[in-house]
């Protein structure tokens, strides 16, 4: 079982990168990074176009968007377990970092990700604008919109 990127390059689709299963990560995390909308590898960010399967194959198509943007605060967590980090989303300048999470599985982290509106700890309930895997600081990240 494998989980491919392909990259849209103009009419067509390109292998990007490809993860076997569970050699290199397991179905939680899989699943996880299936439902973030963004991906960040390489300083570089993109779009997630198109979710598929094909076979024992699940298949990413993402649109590159250019170099990641960067903001006030980024911590790494490599090495340092699943982490989930609650940003306010800003079309433009700095999106501060409302909350972060230590989660115990990709499960978990699953639970924020398939939610509209999502409850931050300490901070109360938001609508949930979008999310990404970042995978340069190790790291999901959930972005969101106003309080409710």
């Amino acid at each position: 079982m494998e989980l491919t990127y392909y990259i849209e390059k103009q009419e067509n689709y390109e292998p990007f990168l490809t993860y076997k299963i569970p050699e290199n990560m397991h179905n939680d995390e899989k699943y996880a990074r299936q439902l973030c909308e963004f991906f960040v590898s390489g300083g570089m960010e993109y779009e997630l176009q198109s979710n598929e399967m094909k076979g024992s194959e699940e298949i990413l198509v993402i649109k590159e968007l250019g170099q990641v943007r960067r903001f006030a605060e980024e911590p790494s967590y490599k090495g340092r377990g699943i982490f989930l980090e609650f940003r306010t989303y800003n079309k433009t300048g700095d999106m501060p970092i409302l909350h972060v999470q230590a989660l115990n599985s990709h499960w978990d982290v699953m639970r924020y990700l398939l939610k509209d509106v999502v409850d931050i700890p300490g901070k109360g309930q938001y609508l949930r604008d979008s999310a990404e895997i970042d995978e340069d600081r190790a790291v999901y990240v959930v972005y969101v919109g106003e309080k409710i």
